[in-house]
């Protein structure tokens, strides 16, 4: 699940739905045939109740590019305000920007996004520090919520000696899922990768922060990804989960296993939670429902 923020006067917080049981991800490799495009549709509500005229930041639109397409979309604010739209300069992902006034507040996002999924190359290489991409080069480093510096030795020692590259990676995903419990309720707002290591508990976004800090306590660039993901029992929520730069490209791991990485809608990817939160808000306001539901479109010819 993803985070929530807000400034000043209010403190932050992260808005949380509980998801769904974990299952195990569907398994990909090199040589494999690509499974065919599919398409989904994005339902997204989220209600607020404000006290005073308030400053939002949303990042709830699904990303056009990266082996995805956003076939159709459209949104719906009520009460109607003016509003901003604007992408990520290096990301490309999209942001929406309005101050609503006091009272209720609705934010209806709705979306037809075809999907591409991709085959890894398990046996993709880890990327030398010097050969990467000078775009890549900040993924490296420790942030408020990944303290790679903190947790180097420890990544060492359990991981240092297994074969560098995707394995190597899928070794961390594989650890995280075993011994990290799923616990609804167990982080906060506040909460990081050196916490859920020290108390083996946490949601999503927590399982994300300590495969991205493990990467790149091992020197390989990673990042948090959240998206639309369909579970097998309800509530909906926000889904977060980690991309290892390898073999010259981002490659995309869920620890949790609670839903296939290849049927993940994206809609950001970031540093740590703080980059990719579906809201940032800017005053004091009341959360009164979230339900960012996906569907997979079968109606013929949505393949």
């Amino acid at each position: 699940m993803t985070t929530a923020t807000r400034k000043r006067p209010a403190p932050s917080h992260i808005e949380v739905a509980e998801p769904a049981k974990p299952r195990r991800q569907r398994a990909t490799g090199p040589g494999a045939a690509p499974p065919p495009s599919r398409r989904f549709k994005i339902d997204c509500t989220l209600g607020y109740q404000l006290q005073q005229p308030t400053s939002f930041l949303f990042q709830i639109h699904a990303q056009h590019g990266r082996d995805q397409q956003v076939l159709a979309e459209a949104l719906t604010l009520d009460p109607m305000i003016d509003s901003h739209v604007y992408p990520d300069p290096l990301e490309h992902h999209r942001f929406l920007r309005l101050q609503a006034p006091a009272g209720n507040f609705t934010v209806h996002y709705a979306a037809t996004v075809q999907v591409a999924p991709r085959v890894w190359n398990t046996s993709a290489p880890e990327v030398p520090v010097n050969e990467l991409p000078d775009c890549v080069l900040h993924h490296l480093m420790a942030t408020r919520y990944c303290e790679s510096d903190l947790l180097g030795n420890a990544a060492f020692k359990m991981f240092g000696q297994h074969p560098p590259g995707y394995q190597r990676v899928q070794a961390i995903s594989d650890w995280i899922h075993d011994n990290i419990d799923y616990r609804p309720g167990s982080s906060t707002a506040t909460t990081t990768a050196a916490d859920v290591f020290r108390s083996r508990a946490g949601v999503c976004r927590d399982f994300a922060h300590l495969g991205v800090t493990f990467c790149r306590a091992l020197n390989i660039p990673a990042r948090l990804v959240v998206g639309y993901a369909k579970f097998e029992e309800p509530p909906p929520d926000f889904h977060a989960v980690f991309e290892a730069y390898l073999g010259g490209e981002w490659m995309m791991f869920d620890p949790t296993r609670m839903s296939p990485v290849e049927d993940l809608v994206r809609i950001a990817a970031g540093r740590d939670a703080k980059d990719v939160a579906f809201s940032t808000i800017f005053g004091p306001v009341q959360m009164l429902n979230m339900a960012p539901l996906i569907e997979e479109d079968r109606a013929p010819g949505a393949g």
